[in-house]
């Protein structure tokens, strides 16, 4: 077959036809919705000058805020992986009374506004609530600490762990499993050596969507915390206090600084993502 023909039918089995316009338009709107807006971020601090962003991003108040959104944010997206699976695993491997209502309830804080969310967080675990009051003789408090903005960030992660690792649990052949039992291997031997290994890709996906979610969460956050600065602050609180201030180039550079440590983070769990499939692979 000659050059031509061969590209001929290349052409013609090309599964996206109009790639040309379909590839424009795409390239064209993530120009205009993320790339614009997020160069327009990275530029605008620097209208204070290299001098003036040091001095905002590394201001103890600024510092304080990043420690706890993404400190909370990893560790609630941490917590999430393991309630996830179990969640995931109860859902997909067992049979129970309620099982789609509580199927359905996994993703309410999709369709919850956040700060409702906030609101019932606070009423549950406030030093008065119904779980709260409990806590507080023991010497627990968890609104208006940092360990609420943990809770809160649990709260609205959770639903990105199910919902990632539930279909490929749905479709993992029990054949692996029942093959692992044959040959005498018990259940934490088989599902550390047969489960996990095909769900670590999707526990990493989900991790990442959770973190991501939680690290710039906002709305249910600012009830539980208290907004205390250097305790219970978190940076995109702060980013609206610098805005109320008409402080934009201070926003934009604590803005900066969250884009970019998301960006690292994000690569690290991408990164080790494909290097658990290479490695499921073989």
């Amino acid at each position: 077959m000659s050059t031509a023909a061969l590209l001929f039918t290349r052409r013609r089995r090309s599964p996206l036809p109009g790639f040309g316009p379909a590839m424009g338009f795409t390239l064209a709107y993530m120009g205009a919705v993320i790339l614009i807006p997020l160069a327009a971020l990275v530029l605008r601090p620097w209208t204070l000058g290299a001098e003036g962003v040091w001095d905002v991003v590394s201001s103890p108040r600024v510092l304080a805020s990043l420690r706890l959104s993404f400190g909370a944010a990893l560790i609630a997206a941490t917590v999430n992986v393991g309630l996830g699976l179990a969640v995931a695993w109860m859902l997909v491997r067992y049979d129970f009374p309620l099982k789609r209502i509580v199927d359905a309830m996994v993703d309410l804080p999709f369709a919850l506004p956040t700060a409702v969310a906030g609101l019932a967080l606070t009423a549950l675990y406030a030093p008065n609530g119904w779980i709260g009051q409990f806590l507080a003789p023991l010497g627990i408090q968890i609104a208006f600490t940092p360990a609420g903005v943990v809770v809160a960030l649990i709260f609205i992660g959770l639903p990105f762990v199910v919902r990632t690792v539930q279909p490929v649990l749905q479709d993992l052949n029990p054949e692996l499993e029942e093959a692992a039992v044959t040959l005498g291997a018990g259940r934490a031997v088989t599902f550390r050596r047969v489960v996990l290994p095909a769900l670590m890709p999707a526990l990493l996906t989900g991790y990442a969507l959770a973190f991501a979610r939680a690290v710039g969460e906002y709305g249910s956050v600012i009830f539980i915390a208290g907004n205390m600065p250097m305790v219970s602050e978190i940076a995109p609180l702060l980013i609206v206090v610098q805005l109320e201030q008409y402080d934009y180039a201070a926003a934009a550079a604590i803005g900066m600084v969250m884009l970019l440590a998301s960006f690292v983070l994000l690569l690290i769990i991408n990164l080790l993502q494909r290097y658990s499939r290479r490695w499921d692979e073989r």
